[in-house]
């Protein structure tokens, strides 16, 4: 698969990027909203070095996704355990219609 340098800004510098066809738009998205975080957390903190900066952003990214990941987990193990609560309130219930006829 090939890629193309896409330009996107990060806390006011360009930096090229390879990204593969037609995730252009996600890319520069992503890019944006990484800035704006960049920017909050900057006059939040009063943090000016940008390496700094960029290590906090990405540890409170991380943190947000294992947070995602936990949450989806979660709802994951309750459709299940309602999916298993169902299937058998049906068989009760086909059961009972079966023993009906």
């Amino acid at each position: 698969m090939s890629t193309q340098p896409v330009e996107i800004k990060i806390l006011d510098r360009l930096v090229r990027v390879n990204c593969p066809p037609g995730q252009e738009q996600a890319l520069k998205d992503a890019a944006s909203e990484f800035d704006q975080r960049l920017h909050r957390l900057a006059e939040r903190t009063k943090v000016s070095n940008t390496e700094q900066l960029i290590a906090i952003a990405a540890l409170n990214v991380c943190h947000e996704l294992n947070d995602a990941k936990q949450s989806l987990e979660t709802l994951q193990d309750q459709v299940t355990q309602r999916t298993a609560l169902m299937t058998s309130q049906l068989d009760k219930a086909m059961a009972a219609q079966g023993s009906q006829e």
